[in-house]
């Protein structure tokens, strides 16, 4: 009998060791659970951390991708607008180089005329100008071509007709010495007058009508003082203006075309 209630108590109590043993491991594992989500959790925050880092650097780089964008187109658009510019200019330098040699053929052709005395050629506002004094041409308060005068702008016609697709202006210029006739109310009457009586010879010698002009400037524009008999003698004047061919400027195909649109909306 004692020896079955000893065995009893010793069963009892190696049944009460085994259950403290395995309590022991399980609050082991979870105190290494508790651990181990801990640094799980740190390592969360962590990568959230960067995460965040990422982000932030991904929305600069997003932001200079965009501005390297714009930068290159603006730098397209400064490479395009630097060749239209490139090929004007070289347009202008084949205009100018165009220009200078219709230039020296033009003094060469009236080299005679330029040696006696007759007439000056000359650039003013970049135009191509034969310069005629007026007292060669007319006597003082007269519109009427001298004998002299008339052939001096015959021959000089024969020598202008022949510059090919060109149109010329005859310009009159006073000094300011005011006239006031019946026939002559004003400066401006006199000046007009002497130009128109210049073309008339010039169409007599075979210029073509289409192909001339009149204009009168009276004295609005010197070229000399008129505080000077020889001032205001260089100021009365008959200037032969050719006409700039426009058509080989740059932008003149642009210019017509714009007036073509314009015209266009205003009919439409």
């Amino acid at each position: 009998m004692f020896r079955y209630i000893l065995v009893s108590i010793v069963s009892v109590f190696l049944a009460g060791c085994v259950s403290s043993g395995k309590y022991e491991k399980l609050e082991e594992k979870h105190k290494a659970a508790l651990d181990q989500n801990v640094s799980l959790q740190a390592d969360v925050e962590n990568k959230d951390t960067k995460i965040s880092e990422l982000e932030t650097l991904t929305s600069q780089l997003e932001r200079r991708l965009g501005k390297a964008t714009d930068d290159k187109e603006s730098l397209r658009a400064s490479i395009v607008q630097m060749k239209q510019a490139l090929k004007e200019m070289s347009e202008r330098k084949k205009e100018t180089e165009r220009r200078m040699a219709e230039f020296r053929q033009l003094v060469s052709r009236l080299k005679s005329f330029t040696q006696s005395g007759q007439l000056t050629v000359k650039i003013v506002d970049g135009r191509m100008v034969v310069v005629l004094p007026g007292d060669v041409l007319f006597k003082s308060g007269s519109a009427r071509l001298s004998t002299e005068g008339g052939k001096t702008i015959t021959s000089v016609s024969e020598v202008l007709k022949d510059i090919d697709k060109r149109d010329f202006q005859v310009e009159g210029h006073t000094d300011d010495v005011p006239i006031k006739t019946s026939q002559f109310p004003s400066n401006w009457e006199l000046a007009s007058q002497r130009a128109a009586n210049v073309v008339k010879q010039m169409v007599e010698a075979g210029m073509p009508k289409n192909r001339i002009s009149v204009a009168s400037f009276s004295d609005t524009r010197p070229v000399a003082s008129n505080d000077a008999p020889e001032g205001r003698q260089l100021n009365r004047r008959i200037e032969i203006v050719i006409v700039p061919d426009l058509s080989a400027l740059p932008g003149y195909d642009e210019l017509n075309q714009l007036a073509e649109d314009a015209k266009q909306s205003g009919e439409s």
